[in-house]
């Protein structure tokens, strides 16, 4: 794991020189912010913990699982004496030391990070399919995601991988949430598509048992708990084993 001690805003304003809006998906994405500008709009908050290096189940070379709930993350974590990252702690792991807006700088590079891949629409059906043989071969057909620390520049200024990109991280909410399917849950750096790929932008859309064919976790610690955790989790197994393509819970 990575130890992150730092100094974390919770409202950050940039001025976006270079932005598109999708349609599509109905976001706006900024490919350039303008350099150097962070305007810290609320008090400070200490921050003292430590992250994965990589997507679960951090390992260097292994692809992150998928059609993961956030109870699913919730319990993988907690198995290996860790828990799911706080939303505070993964923005400001992928931000750095500088606070830049995506993981490696100013302006978004896919060539640094796994996204703008060509989207594939899913069959749903078989996407949820109980049958795990159909399950599988959709989910293979789809999957666009790389193993973890492929993209060696796609590296945060704390050493944390794969921040944005590959996959959708579950994250738990700082404070409950008001008008949300999640109060408490999120989703964090988007997947290898074409989205927005920041560090800050959070998906709250989705209720907590919600499982997709991008959608994994990492996870974190207090520092004070880092040295046993990281060691279990080379060894500690789950009780139900998480797979890179594993069977799905329904929604």
């Amino acid at each position: 794991m990575q130890h992150v001690k730092t100094s974390y805003c919770p409202d950050m304003k940039r001025e976006c020189v270079d932005k598109e809006y999708d349609k599509p998906n109905r976001i706006t994405i900024c490919h350039r912010f303008r350099e150097g500008k962070n305007d810290c709009q609320a008090p400070r908050e200490p921050l003292d913990y430590c992250i994965d290096e990589y997507e679960y189940p951090n390992r260097q070379g292994e692809k992150p699982p998928v059609m993961v709930s956030f109870f699913d993350a919730e319990k993988s974590c907690g198995e290996a004496g860790k828990r799911v990252c706080r939303e505070s702690e993964w923005v400001a792991a992928c931000e750095g030391p500088e606070e830049t807006p995506f993981p490696y700088g100013w302006r978004r590079e896919p060539e640094k990070c796994n996204f703008d891949n060509k989207w594939e629409g899913p069959i749903l059906d078989r996407v949820y399919s109980k049958d795990p043989v159909v399950q599988r071969a959709e989910l293979l057909r789809l999957d666009r995601s790389l193993p973890s620390g492929a993209r060696p520049e796609c590296k945060s200024g704390f050493g944390v991988f794969d921040l944005t990109g590959n996959v959708d991280e579950w994250v738990r909410a700082d404070t409950e949430r008001t008008n949300r399917r999640s109060r408490f849950a999120g989703l964090k750096g988007g997947a290898w598509g074409h989205v927005r790929n920041a560090c800050r932008p959070v998906t709250t859309s989705h209720p907590p048992d919600f499982t997709y064919y991008f959608i994994s976790f990492r996870c974190c610690a207090d520092a004070s708990a880092s040295a046993t955790s990281s060691s279990e989790s080379e060894t500690r197994p789950t009780s139900r084993p998480l797979h890179p393509l594993p069977g799905v819970r329904r929604r």
